[in-house]
């Protein structure tokens, strides 16, 4: 049925599921609330996550509301095998190993497909578009997805700008509570948690580049400069060029700051971020990681051309030797590096965003046969729903508006 890596790891899996329970109240009142009424009785649905604990909560929380449920990861170096493991022990069809190839990760998105889904979660988009081309026979019974990342969710907007989109998405990364929290506090810190536990190095006095000044380049650049460092932000949005001005950050192209930097961190979405061009004006020693969903920010084979040797030095750290006698050092394969270097970002943000993808899941479940063929924001009452659950959890009260107020503010 499953295909993990090794059954005999559950025990380790089960307890980091067991921990990150303490610190997700809202998924925990979910759970509570939805193992009684079992909304998703007789429905499918597939997870394409990154598969650690706290993805196997949510996808646990699912099965507990009655649904059945598939999970295969969504990037080869974040899936933690005991985790996978303890998931299928529990029960829930399992298809992730760590490390796999991209035909064994192409296999497990296919059997995502067979099974069929009724609703679908997805994490960058592969899933959404291995079933817009050579799996549509898997459209017949699928009501609807969403999609977690801000990278998913520019290829859902391009299928429905070329009206290609064959089912109704949630854009959950973009609802209030999801990329406020995750984009900007999960990935600020997950990222460098990543970085430091793979280089063992310190970031204070160090110039960090961030490439991309979105919500998780906020969250990169902020964390950057708590940990004492000079950071340095580049951008294509003139907007958000001046906002990272006006925040205290320098702000050049990547040419100008590649001189500069100890560090390079790409959080675009993007392509060809830093470039053959680029490598040749680093200083010796420079290290490079991305944040964005995809290893394709960095660009790899062009380092690799340009370098006589290339060997891994450290778990997750890959030196690439310049005909100069400079060392170029790439980190976790040029993959996201807060989970394949680290355990990605905390349970209690990772709280807030899955709540976002259970309601998301229930919204369509519910309200498919009134959706369009389109791209959906979360509604604003299911995320208001989202963030009071976790200030209760929090012990944290609010005020309310009077019915003066109200009146006054036309609400």
């Amino acid at each position: 049925m499953s295909k993990i890596k090794d059954k005999s790891l559950a025990a380790s899996g089960r307890a980091k599921i067991e921990w990150v329970k303490n610190f997700m109240p809202v998924m925990s009142a979910i759970d509570r609330e939805f193992s009684q009424s079992k909304p998703f009785a007789g429905k499918k649905i597939s997870i394409t996550l990154h598969l650690e604990a706290k993805t196997a909560y949510m996808a646990e929380v699912f099965r507990d509301a009655g649904a059945q449920v598939v999970i295969t990861g969504s990037n080869p170096l974040s899936t933690q095998d005991d985790v996978a493991a303890a998931l299928a022990a529990a029960g829930v069809e399992v298809y992730a190993t760590h490390g796999c190839s991209a035909e064994e990760y192409n296999a497990y998105l296919n059997k995502a497909a067979d099974f069929a889904p009724d609703i679908f979660i997805d994490d960058g988009g592969d899933f959404t578009e291995l079933i817009h081309t050579t799996r549509r026979d898997a459209l017949k019974n699928i009501l609807g997805g969403s999609e977690e990342t801000t990278t998913g969710v520019l290829r859902l907007r391009a299928l429905e700008k070329n009206n290609a989109l064959a089912f109704p998405m949630i854009a959950a990364n973009d609802a209030y509570c999801k990329f406020l929290f995750d984009n900007r506090y999960g990935t600020g810190q997950s990222t460098w948690d990543g970085i430091m536990r793979t280089t063992n190095l310190v970031i204070a006095g160090k110039t960090v580049v961030i490439a991309g000044y979105g919500w998780c380049g906020k969250g990169g650049a902020m964390r950057a400069r708590g940990l004492g460092a000079n950071v340095i932000v580049t951008e294509v949005d003139p907007i958000k060029a001046i906002e990272a001005v006006f925040d205290g950050f320098r702000v050049m192209t990547m040419n100008e700051a590649a001189p500069f930097g100890d560090i390079f961190l790409t959080l675009t979405g993007d392509i060809d971020v830093i470039t053959g061009e680029h490598y040749p004006l680093m200083k010796n020693g420079a290290m490079l990681a991305n944040a964005g969903h995809f290893d394709v920010e960095i660009n790899i084979p062009e380092l690799a051309a340009q370098s006589i040797s290339r060997k891994v030095v450290r778990n997750n750290v890959e030196e690439f030797l310049q005909k100069d006698g400079r060392k170029i050092y790439l980190l976790a394969e040029g993959r996201l590096v807060n989970l394949a270097s680290g355990d990605g970002h905390p349970a209690e943000i990772m709280d807030l965003s899955f709540a976002v993808q259970f309601f998301s899941a229930a919204h369509i479940l519910h309200n498919h046969d009134k959706l369009e063929k389109k791209v959906y924001l979360m509604p604003e009452e299911i995320n208001n729903k989202i963030a009071e659950i976790k200030l209760d959890s929090m012990g944290i009260k609010i005020d309310e508006l009077s019915a003066a107020q109200k009146k006054y503010l036309g609400v």
